[in-house]
Order: C-alpha cells, then structure tokens, then sequence
C-alpha cells in the first residue's frame, strides 16, 4: 500500500495498487472531482472495459494481419524475386536495340540486288499487361485511331504474340507509315509499355526474276528461335533461297544501349554496351542481265505455246557457277516483308494450282527423255560394249517376243526410219532404236541392262543431290529391278530396260541433275557441285573467294567423252543426218553442241520439251538447260529460247571479252 500528499483541499486517499488493475481506468479531472462530492460518487470512468470477444478479436486480427504481411514479402522478395526485380530494372534502366543493317547480295558484276530500306516497328512490352485494363483500353483505342488498325485486331495480335513468346516484348505494328509515325513519335512517353524500334526491311529489287534464287526474310517462329538462341522474337530470318542457306553470314549483330532514368522518368545517363554490326554481303555467280533475257524469252515462249509452266539454267562449266536460274510461275518475295498488310495477296499465292513457290529447277522431278542418251553411250563406250564407228540399223521399230509366250510381241518404235546408224548419228538424230539396242541389248548387240544404266547416270549425277546452295533440293528416281520388286511389288521386264534407255518410265530427275551432268561433258568430265554464291564480303570491303567443289573427276575416259561431245556437235550442224534436232543454232555467231528431248507426261498428247547446249564448242563457258512443260503434241519449242539466249551471251559477254 502507498500513501499519496495531495494539497490541503483534497482528502488523503489511499490506493491499493493492484495487479488486475485495468489500464483504461483513469483519475477523474478537478471538474469531476467537484461533481463527485456534489452527488456523493467515489470515482467514475470515462469509459467502460472491453469485453473479452471484441478483444480476442482485435488480437487474432492483429495476428492475421501480420501474418498475411509477411506472406506478400515472401511472395514478392522470394518467390517472384527475379520478376519484380526485373521490372524494377526495367523503371530504372531502358534497354534498346540498335538494329545494324542485313547483308547486301550483288550480282557478280556487283548490280545490286537486295536493299535495306529504313522501317520503324511499334513495339509493345509485357509490362503494357500489368496495368488496369481501363488504361488499357484507352491506350489502344487511341493507338487504333492513330494508324488506322482495328482495336480488335490490336487486342488479339496482343494477346496470341505474347502467348506464343517467351520474350518480354513484341512487334505490334511493322513497317510504320509516314503520318502515323510522326504522330506516334510525338506521343509515345504518354503510352506506358510502348517504343518505337528503327530498322530495316529487305527490299528486293527484281521480285519475281529472282525470287526463287534470293528467297525472302519472315519473323522467326519458335522452332527457329531454339536453333538461333541469339535471336529474339522481334528478329526476321532467312525463310527461303540464299537468304536461309546464308544465314549465318548475311545476319546482323544489333546493337545495345542502356538509358538510366530516375522515378519520374528523367533520362540521367545513356551507355553504349554494344556497337551494331553489319552482316556480310555476297556476290553471286549470277548474271542479273542474262537471268533477265532467259525469263523474258521463256516467258514470250511460254504465251506462244500456251504452256504455263518452265525452267532455265545457265552454269559456267569450268566451275559450276549458276549464271542464270529462272522458274516459272514465279512470285514477288517483297509480299513477305510485310505479311500482315499483303495476308490477301499471299493466300492467293498459297491456293494458286500452279504453285509459283515452288523451285522446280532444284524440287521438281521429271522424265528426261532422250536428254538420257548421251550417258548411255558414255556408258556403253566405257563398258566396251559397242565401238563409235559400229553401225545398227535403226528400221523404225524393234519388235521383243514375250519371253514365255512367242505368240506376244512387244513393239517399241521410233519417230523415223534412219537406217544404218553410228553413235554420233545416233546422238545427233535422237535414233531411239540405237539406244533400245545399246541399252537393254537387241539381236546381236549386247545391253548395258539396268543395272550399268544406273550405276552411269549416277556417275553423272543423276538420282542424288547436286548439293547446290540453296534449301529445298530433291534427289529424283532412277529405278531398278530392286526398287520395282520393293516399291511396285512387280517384276522388272525387259520393257522397262528399253523404255529407260531412251529415258521414260519410272525415271524422275531433277532440271538441275540434268544441266549440271551435261556442263560435265562440256568440261571434258569434272563433276561439279552448283554454286549460287561466288564470293563473301565483309564490312571492310574483302572478299573471300569461295572455291569450286568437285563432286568427281576423270571417271569417263576422255576419248569418250570427245566422242558425246561430237554427236551433240552433229545435233547443231546436221552433219550425216537429216532429222538432226537443232540445225538452227547452228546460225549462232558461236559453235555449239546440244541435245534435245521429249518426254511422255500423264495427259495424251502433252510433252515435256528439253534441250541442253553449251558453247563456245572448243572452249565451253556456258552450258544452257531448258525445259518447257506440258506441250501439245511433239515440237522443238526450247530451241527458240536457247537460240535467243545464246546469241545475246556471244554478243554481249563472249565477244565482249575476246575485244
């Protein structure tokens, strides 16, 4: 107990201090105290205890509270550490890539034939998605207005990009025009997640003359980004011709800088991290201006005959250098830039029946024709099976007696009676009952059956992959007794030797196959693998020569390929032989040897038209391949086109050079 001194006036209390003393009880004021002796009340409080559950419940409310505190900092500091930190990063620091320029592709008289011309993208980050979705909506409604693009479209673009990327951002809006760039340029601080990105989109200056070579650049899909993990989804890649084989050379390395800002937004620094870097430039073999004389003589031929469909290639055979390839149909690879604005144009491009994308000189697979004869000489010639001198008689037909059945004759014919007929007459003149003979042996002249035909024109390159430097190539088929049983599940017959030896049946080969074993025979008997590029060059300005790659050599015995290269000859002057094929290139300014060709297709009565050539005769620089399809009813209608491409390459590049 504690005795309290209080002044006169007031009465000496004693208070017991107690330990259940509760602490809301208070001493009453001098007011109180005057109040209390007027109404005889000891003591009063200004307010009551609590009761016992409204305090459990401020307490267990205190706890909770507490407790769910420390989970959001466990939620924020430990479980989304690296999120939250990262866009914490991201309010301070601005990243930007500084796009650096693709690769340029040249001519090999370096004619430009690929341009970067500047384009600005509308970038939107993932932080755009954390706002409310009011500010949202505004945002993109006012984004809308501006350039023209539907608010749904926007919102849906949003929503299936960043689905399909990992990435922090995406290209909402490529290839910016004009007005809406300003305005956007002008506004784009107020639009929180958004920035406008500089760089370049690929201009193809000849669209369809080139587009099967060059190809064309598309945004990169997923199944692309894990095999280029230096990529980003906003970066373009090769999808198609020399822009996807040469990736890794033409691509460019962006650039980084690094913008500090403070809490309000203010720029405080700006640090280049890393410089842009260019990519390297190719020269190709090609000759942009013969390329362009090759198309348009196919083209006016095409309108003539009223084919639809053709192939040309032109190599240098001294190196395997394509000087020319053309396709038709063809297409405009600029469409591809800008996917989005020309969707319509590229659906028709994709239903077209004709199939424009498609690269038949390299992926279709066709019969050949008598194009096949020439190595089946070289093959009878090396096999010692005939001499060139030995004559056959060529009466128009040959008549095979079925083997278990002498009552059934099979009949193979030919177009003409050409009597007595050497090897050079025979390649001159086309004699497929020579070649019936020599290929699956008649009478008295042994054949070189199915087996040597094919081991020869493999030798040559037929059936396998030249390996040319562009995607998409095909190997083509050349059959056998053992395919036939395996695929076909029949026996192979001697009607299948023949037809193959003058090149029907179940043979598929490739234009390119075709016109790279004929620049062989014009080189004497290298092999070579085509090469589209002739050069690398780098940002410096040096060039990297890029070698010719020989597939085989000497593996036909020179002799014999002089004997081949002077039947062609003889298919040019009509030398011993009427029905010689293409007399009228003999008018050229050059000498040269070709072989023509005229395969059955599906539809009666149509024709695939094939002619080979190549010149200067004593020394080849050009070896020329054409193949018109489905022609109605038997004509030479790929002479005109060689006829009219080799007279512009003696006159405007052989002759040229000899001055």
């Amino acid at each position: 107990m504690f005795l309290f001194l209080t002044p006169k006036k007031f009465r000496i209390k004693k208070f017991l201090i107690k330990e259940d003393i509760e602490p809301q009880e208070i001493f009453l004021d001098k007011l109180a105290q005057k109040k209390e002796e007027e109404i005889g009340i000891s003591e009063k409080k200004f307010e009551t205890p609590l009761s016992f559950r409204i305090s459990s419940f401020l307490r267990f409310s205190m706890f909770f509270s507490i407790l769910f505190l420390l989970a959001l900092t466990f939620y924020y500091q430990i479980l989304n550490n690296e999120k939250f930190s990262a866009f914490a990063y991201e309010n301070k620091f601005a990243v930007f890539s500084v796009k650096a320029a693709r690769g340029i592709i040249y001519d090999q008289f370096y004619n430009q034939l690929v341009f970067n011309n500047p384009s600005f993208n509308l970038i939107i980050k993932r932080s755009f998605l954390d706002q409310k979705e009011e500010n949202q909506e505004k945002t993109l409604s006012e984004i809308s207005k501006i350039t023209g693009q539907q608010y749904d479209f926007l919102r849906e673009k949003i929503r299936e990009d960043f689905l399909n990327n990992k990435g922090n951002q995406i290209i909402l809006i490529r290839n910016l025009e004009h007005n809406p760039l300003i305005i956007l340029k002008s506004k784009i601080d107020e639009f929180i997640g958004f920035e406008i990105e500089e760089t370049f989109i690929r201009k193809y200056e000849y669209g369809e003359t080139l587009s099967h070579i060059i190809g064309y650049t598309g945004k990169i899909s997923k199944d692309e980004l894990e095999s280029f993990p230096n990529y980003s989804f906003l970066d373009y890649i090769g999808k198609a011709g020399i822009e996807k084989e040469y990736e890794d050379i033409l691509r460019r390395n962006s650039g980084i800088v690094k913008i500090e800002r403070d809490a309000l937004g203010n720029q405080i620094s700006k640090e280049i991290v890393s410089l842009p870097e260019p990519g390297n430039s190719l020269m190709l073999w090609l000759d942009l201006e013969l390329q362009q004389v090759l198309e348009n003589s196919l083209s006016e031929n095409l309108q003539r005959l009223g084919s639809k469909k053709a192939v040309g290639i032109a190599i240098n055979p001294k190196t395997g250098g394509i000087l020319a390839m053309v396709n038709i149909p063809s297409y405009d690879n600029n469409i591809f830039n800008s996917p989005e604005e020309k969707k319509e144009e590229i659906n028709e491009l994709l239903k077209n029946p004709l199939n424009p994308l498609f690269n038949r000189a390299v992926a279709g697979q066709y019969p050949t024709g008598s194009v096949i004869k020439p190595f089946i000489a070289a093959g009878a010639l090396e096999e010692g099976i005939i001499t060139p001198e030995k004559e056959i008689y060529a009466g128009g037909k040959i008549e095979i007696p079925h083997r278990y059945d002498p009552s059934i004759v099979y009949t193979f014919k030919d177009i003409y009676v050409h009597g007595l007929t050497n090897m050079r007459k025979a390649i001159a003149a086309s004699v497929n009952v020579y070649f019936y003979a020599i290929g699956g042996g008649y009478q008295d002249q042994k054949g070189l059956g199915p087996t040597n035909i094919k081991k020869y024109l493999q030798l040559f390159g037929w059936g396998n992959k030249t390996g040319i430097d562009i995607p998409g190539e095909q190997s083509g088929l050349i059959p056998s007794p053992e395919w036939k049983s395996e695929i076909k599940k029949e026996p192979w017959f001697d009607g299948d030797t023949y037809n193959l030896s003058i090149g029907q049946g179940n043979i598929f080969i490739t234009p390119l196959q075709v016109a790279m074993s004929y620049a062989a025979i014009a080189n004497g008997g290298t092999l070579h693998s085509p090469r589209i590029v002739k050069k690398i060059i780098n940002s410096s300005g040096q060039e990297q020569e890029i070698n010719p790659v020989i597939i085989r050599e000497n593996f036909i015995d020179p002799k014999n390929i002089k004997v081949i290269k002077e039947g062609m000859r003889a298919t040019v002057t009509g030398e011993n032989s009427p029905y010689a094929t293409a007399r009228s290139l003999n008018l050229l300014p050059e000498k040269t040897a070709a072989k023509t060709g005229t395969a059955q297709t599906s539809r009666e009565g149509y024709f695939h038209n094939w002619i080979s050539v190549f010149g200067p005769y004593e020394d080849p620089q050009i070896s020329l391949l054409i193949l018109v399809e489905d022609v109605e009813g038997i004509q030479l209608s790929t002479i005109p086109v060689a006829r009219d491409v080799l007279e512009w390459y003696f006159n405007n590049r052989i002759q040229k050079n000899n001055d």
